[in-house]
C-alpha cells in the first residue's frame, strides 16, 4: 500500500425511511465526478442506513415495562429509551447515573445499545430516536450487490458507527456491518522488517476503515456520510463485522 486515500462524497441528501440508498449513493457520486473502481470501499454511517431501512421509533409510542422503569431510575434516563435499549440488547454491562452499557444483540458491547438521538430530525414534542439496522452486515451486502448491479464493480462496504472505549475517553468509528472485503486481516506467520514471525496479529481492518472514515464525517453537522476509500490492497476474503465480536469464552473483562 503506497498511495491510501480516503475522500467525503459530497451532495448526499437528507435520506428517508424507504429511500433506496444504494442509489442515492451512486447519484452522489455521479455528481462529484468521482468513479468507482474494483478494490475501492465505501464507508458508510449508520444513521442512513437505519433511516433508509426505518429504524425511526417515536417515543410516544413506547411503553416502557416494570425492568425498563426500574433501570431508568438507577441510570436517570427516560424510561422509554431504556425499554428499547433493553429490546436490543441481550444482557446489561454496567450502569450508573447517565451510564448505560450493554451488550447489543448483535454481539458488540456499547452505549445505550447504539440507540441515538444525535441528526435525527425531530417534530414537536414528537420525539424520534434511531436504533441500529437489525442486521448491518446484510445491509452492507445489498448495498455492495446493488452497487455491482449498476456499475458492474465490486467494492467493500463498511457501515460505520461511533462507540466509546473502556479505557480510554473519546469515541472512535467502528465498523458494525461489512462486506466484501476481510473485516479482520490474521497476518499470524508473515515475517516483520527484522524477519521475525508474527504470533498474535489479527488486524481489525474493517475498524481501522471506520475511524479513519470518521475524520471526514465527523460527528455533528458535517452532514458527510459517505467516504470514498482508495487504494487498500486487502486480501480476497470476504468478511463480516461480526467476525470481530471477541468471543464471551475470550473476554477477560466479563
Amino acid at each position: 500500500m503506497t498511495n491510501l486515500t480516503l475522500t467525503a462524497v459530497p451532495h448526499i441528501p437528507h435520506i428517508q425511511p424507504g429511500d433506496n440508498l444504494a442509489d442515492f449513493i451512486l447519484e452522489a457520486l455521479a455528481k462529484a465526478q468521482m468513479g468507482l473502481a474494483d478494490g475501492d470501499v465505501l464507508a458508510v454511517a449508520q444513521k442512513i442506513v437505519s433511516k433508509a431501512e426505518g429504524r425511526l421509533v417515536r417515543l410516544a409510542d413506547v411503553q416502557p415495562g416494570e425492568r425498563a422503569i426500574a433501570v431508568a431510575a438507577q441510570t436517570d434516563k427516560d424510561p422509554r429509551v431504556v425499554e428499547l435499549i433493553l429490546q436490543e440488547s441481550d444482557e446489561i454491562s454496567r450502569m450508573r447515573g447517565g451510564v448505560l452499557i450493554v451488550r447489543h444483540r448483535l454481539g458488540f458491547t456499547s452505549a445505550n445499545a447504539g440507540i441515538d438521538r444525535s441528526n435525527v430530525a425531530q417534530s414537536g414534542d414528537d420525539e424520534m430516536v434511531l436504533l441500529l439496522p437489525l442486521d448491518p452486515d446484510a445491509s452492507a451486502a445489498r448495498l455492495r450487490e446493488a452497487i455491482a448491479a449498476k456499475l458492474g464493480v465490486r467494492v467493500g462496504v463498511v457501515i460505520t458507527d461511533s462507540h466509546g472505549r473502556p479505557f480510554r475517553l473519546g469515541t472512535v468509528g467502528v465498523a458494525i456491518g461489512v462486506a466484501g472485503i476481510p473485516a479482520l486481516w490474521d497476518r499470524r506467520g508473515e515475517p516483520d522488517l527484522y524477519g521475525y514471525q508474527l504470533q498474535h496479529t489479527d488486524v481489525g481492518v474493517a475498524d481501522e476503515i471506520a475511524a479513519a472514515a470518521g475524520l471526514l464525517m465527523g460527528q455533528a453537522a458535517e452532514g458527510m456520510p459517505v467516504v470514498l476509500v482508495r487504494g487498500l490492497h486487502l486480501p480476497v476474503t470476504e468478511g463480516k463485522a461480526s467476525d470481530l465480536v471477541r468471543p464471551k469464552e475470550m473476554d477477560l473483562y466479563r
